[in-house]
């Protein structure tokens, strides 16, 4: 593959393209979407994956509503109502999602208690939609400038789902950080996590590392210890969904083993975080809401049954990794460390 860009979502108003990450890395190919409740179903479906972009996705979503309000005559509060209630129902665990929800809905209000029109409304949203996935790529590339501090030249580092740009406005949160690494002139090398069941690392990461010639070796998820082991692992770094008051970590299944392997052996345990990610009105992971997803994705996978006719499966689609074996949480403005019931405050103060 040659040195590219890949991006997850491509807004014109009042249409959002999102590129069909079921499809990667075989077919790269945009799906239009131009209802709120297309939106949803997208989100749902994880053709748009990773709680940043769910999060800007969103965000478009109540866009399209709005637009189609004013389209159709239609009551703009109403409308922009069932949109909220829809998105907000396509994914449990992602808090980016209810954050640029709130952030639109709390705007569509104001405008619509100064007496503004549903036409303008739409085109504030939209301006909205696009100011939140800007800013995303802003914050993404500071959080990359704090975390790749944190590496040495050489290191070899192992990631676990996709945290990069497909999942992000841009180039990334846990990839954010490789990427700032290698722009800074560091040599670095990627392990990459298959991560079963949906092979996000495997489809995705590996994906958007081979756009941009950064090395990297795909493994599978039970391969980890085995590297630890034999001193081939320098840190790891993944993303999050949730982070909550304690630092309680909520990331994609797999991530807990992980960071037990890291404390077990040493080595280094990060999570990249943007602050919007951060749900301190949760005080430890205990109540995060874990998304359960279809069996079948378990069972089968493209279609294709990998088990038993018949047989049963359980898919918890996160699993919640507990502050004390997370070494740091790289911000986009700075980095916590524990106690992270004091310091993560500090940073969104800083905000």
């Amino acid at each position: 593959m040659s040195k590219g860009t890949v991006d997850a979502l491509l807004w014109q108003p009042f249409e959002l393209q999102m590129l069909d990450q079921r499809a990667l890395p075989h077919e790269t190919l945009y799906l239009p979407y131009s209802t709120a409740e297309g939106v949803a179903k997208g989100i749902r479906d994880m053709v748009v994956r990773g709680a940043p972009a769910i999060g800007i996705a969103a965000a478009y979503g109540m866009a399209i509503a709005a637009h189609e309000a004013a389209s159709g005559g239609l009551d703009p509060k109403q409308s922009l109502n069932a949109a909220h209630d829809v998105l907000a129902a396509s994914r449990p665990t992602a808090v980016n999602l209810f954050w640029a929800l709130e952030r639109c809905q709390k705007l569509a209000d104001k405008h619509l208690v100064a007496g503004g029109s549903a036409g303008a409304l739409a085109e504030i949203l939209s301006a909205e939609a696009v100011a939140i996935h800007e800013d995303d790529v802003a914050r993404n590339r500071a959080m990359g400038k704090y975390g790749e501090a944190l590496l040495h030249d050489g290191a070899r580092i192992l990631t676990h789902c996709n945290a990069g740009a497909l999942a992000t406005g841009g180039h990334g949160t846990a990839l954010g950080v490789i990427r700032s690494a290698v722009e800074a002139g560091k040599n670095v090398q990627v392990w990459v996590d298959e991560t079963r069941p949906y092979l996000q690392g495997a489809r995705l990461t590996l994906y958007e590392l081979m756009v941009e010639n950064i090395p990297a070796k795909l493994v599978s998820d039970n391969m980890a210890g085995f590297l630890m082991s034999r001193d081939l692992v320098d840190a790891v770094i993944v993303g999050t969904d949730r982070t909550v008051a304690n630092g309680d970590v909520a990331n994609k299944i797999g991530t807990y083993p992980l960071a037990v392997l890291c404390a077990r052996h040493g080595i280094p345990f990060y999570v990249a975080c943007p602050l919007s990610t951060l749900d301190l009105s949760i005080a430890n992971g205990d109540d995060i809401p874990i998304e359960e997803r279809n069996s079948d994705e378990v069972t089968q996978f493209a279609g294709v049954r990998i088990a038993p006719e018949g047989a049963e499966a359980y898919h918890p689609a996160f699993d919640v990794t507990p502050a004390e074996l997370v070494t740091a949480i790289i911000t986009e403005k700075g980095i916590a460390y524990p106690p992270y019931d004091a310091s993560l405050p500090l940073l969104l103060e800083k905000d």
